[in-house]
């Protein structure tokens, strides 16, 4: 499998650390651990909010978090910390989000999981008083 990028979880901004992130054309993939590995993905069409944090520290050492939260349900929020470029991470992968969502042609209805008993499409509810 071919990935857009992938990094490692930095330590002082060096790769020192045994947590990996991957992200291929649909999906991405966090690995941790040395002995035993977990691997855990998200495919990007479920992806709801993208958003970056970046420390006094972390701007020194060159590094940030990428935040990101899906409707994944093994995992709703998948943090990827001390990454090098979060910004240009942040926006490769909303471009990657996007064209995913466009490829599988999601409506919004589909990507929201809150519960609600909304109607996303233009057509009228026959239940609803005019």
């Amino acid at each position: 499998m071919e990935y857009l990028w992938k990094d490692r979880k930095r330590f002082m901004g060096m790769p020192l650390s045994f947590t990996r992130y991957r992200l291929s054309e649909d999906r991405l993939f966090l690995s941790t651990g040395f002995l035993s590995i977990k691997d855990e993905e998200v495919l990007l069409y479920r992806i709801r909010d993208i958003s970056t944090r970046r420390t006094l520290w972390q701007r020194l050492f060159g590094v940030g978090t990428v935040s990101v939260v899906s409707s994944d349900k093994t995992m709703p929020t998948l943090e990827m910390k001390n990454i090098k470029k979060p910004l240009e991470v942040k926006e490769l992968l909303h471009s990657q989000v996007e064209e995913m969502k466009i490829r599988r042609k999601v409506r919004l209805g589909e990507i929201m999981s809150d519960g609600c008993d909304c109607d996303h499409d233009d057509e009228p509810d026959p239940d609803e008083e005019l």
